[in-house]
């Protein structure tokens, strides 16, 4: 039997993914509206208190396209915690003119491939990838993968060694576009409906593009990866909401 890889895991993260009854929330007052907003806007600034205590993450950002309107990412030390958010969120008023479109739950991991001998959970570039701050970037993009497990190209029949190998050469190409995209890879094996949620942010858009067009040629995608929905948007900031719910 192949080893399995050992994980480093961090905060807990929740993808939820709404759409908005535009037509249903039309039907309300003005006024009726503006409280919806303002209620939904002490929720954020809730989360904006954790985030600057540095118990937690988040972002929002709007969705292109018809799968969805707008995207929470949020991160916090407990799936208690991720629970407790979401069914805040579910109470508001303006949850009521919002429909599910999609959900990712998983853990943000790092594979650990350091000396036995050192604590990773010492190290502080380690922590900070860990325990992300997200980025307040123009742009996200997020998907879900699975490592193929089919005949030859099954990832998991393959030797440790092979495996990091695979991953380091992958990885090179990602580190080719270091300033440029933020990543943050969550686990989800046991959590969700594939193994991986890959979320990544730019302030130029064109840039996921080029990287994963660029690492589709690469052996671990080109070979061993299978690809989920992807979510692409538009950053919504605190000050903003307003213009977007405006109608």
């Amino acid at each position: 039997m192949s080893e399995a890889a050992k994980t480093l895991d961090g905060w807990y993260c929740l993808h939820d993914l709404r759409s908005i009854d535009w037509a249903a929330w039309k039907t309300l007052s003005s006024d009726e509206r503006g409280q919806a907003m303002f209620e939904f806007l002490n929720v954020i600034e809730k989360w904006n208190k954790v985030a600057s205590s540095k118990q937690g993450s988040h972002a929002m950002y709007t969705v292109v396209g018809q799968k969805a309107d707008i995207m929470f990412m949020i991160l916090r030390p407990t799936m208690e915690e991720l629970n407790e958010i979401e069914t805040e969120l579910n109470k508001t008023t303006l949850a009521e003119y919002m429909v599910p479109a999609y959900s990712y739950v998983s853990v943000v991991e790092l594979s650990n491939y350091l000396p036995a001998d050192e604590d990773p959970y010492q190290n502080p570039q380690i922590l900070a990838r860990l325990y992300p701050e997200l980025p307040e970037a123009n742009h996200i993009c997020f998907y879900p993968m699975d490592k193929r497990r089919q005949g030859d190209d099954n990832w998991y029949m393959l030797p440790m060694e092979e495996r990091k190998k695979l991953m380091y050469s992958h990885g090179k190409i990602g580190r080719q576009y270091a300033g440029k995209v933020r990543q943050v890879i969550t686990g989800s094996v046991g959590f969700d409906d594939y193994e991986w949620g890959v979320t990544l942010f730019a302030d130029d858009i064109l840039q996921f593009k080029k990287l994963v067009y660029e690492m589709r040629f690469d052996e671990v995608s080109a070979r061993y990866g299978e690809f989920g929905t992807f979510f692409v948007g538009n950053i919504l900031p605190r000050e903003k909401v307003a213009k977007f719910l405006y109608v």
